[in-house]
């Protein structure tokens, strides 16, 4: 797969709303541990980036998924994981099975806004019980009326401490696990801005890096939400969820592109300059070696992650695609920005130094949207070598 004129001015465009609006101030936003979300959301909205494979009728541009990798490729140019990860929220985790199974009126009330970057959004699945086994969440949705009335916990929620709605999953039934949760859209916030009775931040989770992401553990107490803010059918939603995930993972990989790339070049240029025992430190085959095989890999991930697109844009099921690029994108996450801080010798152990900031954020991408040891669970089943479980 090529990228065509058309997805270099969009990657141009937003490298320019990069440089110009979110580079020069991630450092304070790091320190904050919060990046204002919605004033970066609206510039994006602006610009037609939050909406690229969105339907036109709601403010998107219609186009297809290679466009969003595109952006998540060009994501990579911001100097720390955070921003970067809320984003991708927005985009490729929160508004998927909106947009292709929201009804007109969900659609309009909270896909339109979310495009224009009037509204920041979150996805709400992991709870503290159920991380990677999604079919164990505990959160309740009981009829009362036409309303829902909604309880339970979320956990680990990126965005959740600014967002105005969430799509929620959650048990609408007794029924199996993997049939008896629907995704519902839950308005967080009212006009004003403050929380919808019910809803409570009890905690603005601290993390070792993407700091600049906000992440809580949300309360819902007999939150009510109209059953018309279901998304689909009732009782389908961890199927939506499971499909979702392939955008998310494939965002995952393709989000890491450029990152991993610029974590080598930078070491590449200390290499060159840094001075050891009479010479520079490229100067050392095994360092050079290290380097070129680091590049390697990352180029490897890179045509893993177009080929899956590839297959995604034809319409094909990408499971088994999405899966490899996701365990490999967070395997490389880990691999390369350590090996690079070694490199960087005792500058890279200072807490302002890029490598060490990938070396904190990248962690994540091993954990977040489904474990390493899930993805090869996943691959395990899909190569016929594993049991599926018995629904």
């Amino acid at each position: 797969m090529a990228f065509t004129h058309e997805h270099r001015e969009v990657q141009k465009t937003l490298k320019r709303y990069i440089d110009e609006h979110i580079n020069p101030h991630v450092d304070a936003w790091e320190a904050a541990e919060m990046m204002p979300a919605h004033e970066i959301f609206k510039g994006l909205g602006d610009l037609g980036l939050l909406g690229l494979t969105k339907p036109e009728a709601y403010g998107g541009a219609g186009l297809d998924y290679s466009y969003s990798m595109a952006m998540a490729e060009t994501l990579g140019h911001i100097h720390c994981g955070g921003v970067p990860m809320a984003i991708g929220v927005q985009t490729d985790m929160a508004t998927p099975a909106l947009a292709r199974f929201g009804s007109e009126e969900l659609k309009r009330e909270f896909l339109a806004p979310a495009i224009a970057g009037d509204a920041v959004g979150c996805i709400g699945v992991s709870e503290p019980g159920a991380g990677s086994d999604v079919s164990a969440i505990k959160s309740v949705a009981r009829k009362d009326g036409d309303d829902y009335l909604i309880s339970g916990q979320k956990m680990w929620i990126t965005n959740s401490l600014q967002a105005d709605w969430m799509c929620m999953l959650v048990n609408t039934s007794d029924g199996p696990a993997h049939k008896n949760k629907s995704l519902v859209m839950v308005r967080m916030r009212d006009e004003n801005g403050k929380l919808v009775k019910g809803i409570e931040v009890a905690q603005k989770i601290r993390k070792i890096g993407m700091h600049s992401s906000d992440t809580g553990l949300i309360y819902f107490d007999d939150v009510r939400v109209p059953q018309r803010n279901l998304i689909g059918q009732e009782g389908a939603g961890f199927i939506y969820q499971m499909q979702q995930f392939q955008e998310e993972r494939l965002w995952c990989a393709a989000s890491t592109l450029q990152s991993l790339s610029n974590c080598i070049e930078w070491t590449v240029e200390w290499a060159q300059e840094r001075k050891l025992f009479g010479a520079s430190l490229a100067d050392q085959q095994w360092v050079q070696f290290k380097l070129a095989e680091l590049k390697t890999e990352v180029e490897s991930l890179r045509a893993l992650t177009y080929l899956a697109v590839e297959h995604y844009v034809a319409g094909e099921d990408v499971t088994e695609w999405a899966t490899m690029a996701k365990l490999k994108a967070g395997r490389l996450n880990r691999v390369v920005p350590d090996t690079c801080l070694q490199f960087w010798g005792g500058m890279g152990f200072t807490w302002e130094n890029k490598v060490s900031r990938m070396f904190r954020d990248g962690r994540l991408a091993s954990i977040g949207g489904g474990a390493d040891e899930v993805m090869l669970g996943i691959l395990s089943k899909t190569m016929g070598i594993a049991k599926r479980a018995v629904k």
